[in-house]
C-alpha cells in the first residue's frame, strides 16, 4: 500500500511539472524572444551612464573608448560549405567552437544532371578584426584574416550595419591587408606614432574577441618593444613579425586585426599575434611600419613595396659565437629551411648586385644595422627604383655594393 502511494506521488509531480511547462513555455519565449539562445553579433551603442571615473588613467580609457569604438569592426569569414564533405575551417586561430551543424557530402548526395545545382550555403568559418582609415570605407585589418581567397569576407560596423567587404591588397611582407566597404561618412581612427612608444606606457586593444564577442576592450601597458616574433595560425602558415610591440592588454583570437591604441586615441599597433605557451603576451605590428602600405593603396590602389630578395638571420652575439663570425651586428644571407628557400632569389636586385649566400650586410646607406633594426624595415625607407649601397662583408672582406631596388613581386609574397 505504502509502495503504491509512493509510486501515485511521483507520477503527480511529473505529470504536475509538464503542465507547468507547458504553461510556462509562452511567457518563456516572450521574456526571451525566440532568437534568445542564437548565435549573433552583438551591437554595440553608445552607453550613458553617471558612473565617475575614479582616477585620471580611468577618466582617458573611457573617453578613448568613447571617441575609438565606432571606428572599430568586426570581420566576418564566411564560406560556402554546400560541396564540402566536411565542415572545412581555415581559421582554426579565430574561431575553433565545434559548431553543430552537418555539411552534405558528395557520397550522400550524389550529383544527377536531372537535379538542380545546389545553391551555395554560406556558413560562418571564422572573424577577425579591423578599423577604419576612411571615411568612404578604407580599412585596415591583417593579411591572415583575409588570407583565403575562396571565402566572403563581410564587415560589421559598432552600430550592427553589415556590409561586403572587398579585399583591395595584402602586404607580402607584413601581416596587413586593406578592405573597402561601400560606405560614406564613417568614424575614422587617427595612425600615431610607434617610435614614441615607452615601456610602461598604458595601451588599449579593442576588437572581436574570440571571432563571437564584437568591439571587445581591453587595457594594459607596453611589456617590450622590437620584438621579433615568428607566429603561426597552428595550420602550418607562419609570419615574421620584425619589431612586433609586445602587450599584456588581452589579444585573443579574433582580436586580429584590430587597433592597438594609446591614451590619446591615436592608432600605435594592429594586433596580431598571442602566445599560446603565457599568459597576457599579446603582439602588435608598429603602425609607423604600415603608413607606406597605406599610403601606396591609397595612390596606387595596391601596393607596390621596394625588394632586395634575400632570405637573411639578425646577427647576435649567440649567433656570432655559435658560427664562429667575425662581427655581433648585421644581416646574414641564409638558405630557408627547404632547398626551395634559396638564400639570394635568382634574378633579385641582390642577384643582380652579386650578393651570395653567408655575405653579411652591415649597412644600409651608411645605417648601421643594429640589434634593434632589421634589414626588411631599413630597405622599406626607400622606393622602387630607388638605388642604395650596402656596406657588406663578404669573405672577412668589407665591401661597398650599390644596389637597385625593384618592385617586390607577388610571386614571392
Amino acid at each position: 500500500m505504502q509502495e503504491n502511494n509512493i509510486r501515485i506521488v511521483v507520477v503527480s509531480a511529473f505529470i504536475s511539472g509538464a503542465v507547468a511547462g507547458m504553461i510556462a513555455a509562452p511567457f518563456g519565449l516572450r521574456l526571451f524572444g525566440s532568437d534568445a539562445f542564437r548565435f549573433s553579433y552583438p551591437n554595440v551603442t553608445e552607453q550613458k551612464s553617471t558612473y565617475r571615473p575614479v582616477n585620471d588613467t580611468e577618466a582617458d580609457t573611457m573617453a578613448v573608448v568613447e571617441k575609438t569604438n565606432a571606428a572599430v569592426v568586426s570581420v566576418v569569414i564566411s564560406k560556402d560549405v554546400s560541396r564540402q564533405a566536411e565542415p572545412d575551417f581555415p581559421f582554426e586561430d579565430f574561431f575553433n567552437f565545434g559548431l553543430p551543424f552537418e555539411v552534405p557530402s558528395d557520397e550522400q548526395n550524389p550529383s544527377d544532371d536531372s537535379e538542380p545545382q545546389t545553391e551555395p550555403q554560406f556558413r560562418q568559418v571564422g572573424g577577425g578584426s579591423g578599423f577604419i582609415i576612411e571615411s568612404d570605407g578604407l580599412i585596415v585589418t591583417n593579411r591572415h584574416v583575409v588570407l583565403d581567397e575562396t571565402a566572403r569576407y563581410t564587415v560589421i560596423l559598432a552600430s550592427g550595419k553589415e556590409y561586403e567587404a572587398r579585399v583591395l591588397a595584402k602586404d607580402p611582407v607584413l601581416d596587413v591587408a586593406l578592405l573597402q566597404i561601400d560606405a560614406t561618412d564613417l568614424p575614422t581612427l587617427k595612425l600615431g606614432d610607434s617610435d614614441q612608444i615607452r615601456l610602461g606606457q598604458t595601451v588599449i586593444a579593442i576588437g572581436n574577441a574570440l571571432a563571437e564577442f564584437g568591439n571587445t576592450v581591453t587595457q594594459g601597458v607596453v611589456s617590450g618593444v622590437g620584438r621579433r616574433v615568428e607566429a603561426g595560425d597552428g595550420r602550418g602558415q607562419t609570419e615574421l613579425l620584425d619589431e612586433a610591440i609586445q602587450t599584456d592588454a588581452a589579444i585573443n583570437p579574433g582580436n586580429s586585426g584590430g587597433p592597438l591604441l594609446n591614451l590619446a586615441g591615436e592608432v600605435v599597433g594592429i594586433n596580431t599575434a598571442v602566445s599560446g605557451r603565457g599568459q597576457s603576451v599579446g603582439f602588435a605590428i608598429p603602425i609607423n611600419s604600415v603608413k607606406k602600405t597605406i599610403e601606396s593603396v591609397r595612390e596606387h590602389g595596391r601596393i607596390i613595396k621596394p625588394w632586395l630578395g634575400v632570405r637573411y638571420a639578425p646577427v647576435t652575439p649567440r649567433l656570432a659565437e655559435a658560427n664562429s663570425l667575425p662581427v655581433t651586428y648585421g644581416a646574414l644571407i641564409v638558405q630557408g629551411d627547404t632547398q626551395d628557400e634559396l638564400a639570394v632569389i635568382p634574378g633579385s636586385p641582390a642577384d643582380k648586385a652579386g650578393l651570395v649566400e653567408n655575405d653579411i650586410v652591415l649597412e644600409v646607406q651608411g645605417e648601421k644595422l643594429e640589434d634593434k633594426d632589421s634589414l626588411a624595415k631599413l630597405i622599406g625607407k626607400y622606393n622602387v627604383g630607388e638605388s642604395i649601397t650596402l656596406k657588406i662583408l663578404h669573405d672577412s672582406e668589407e665591401k661597398q655594393v650599390s644596389v637597385t631596388l625593384a618592385e617586390f613581386p607577388i610571386g614571392q609574397e
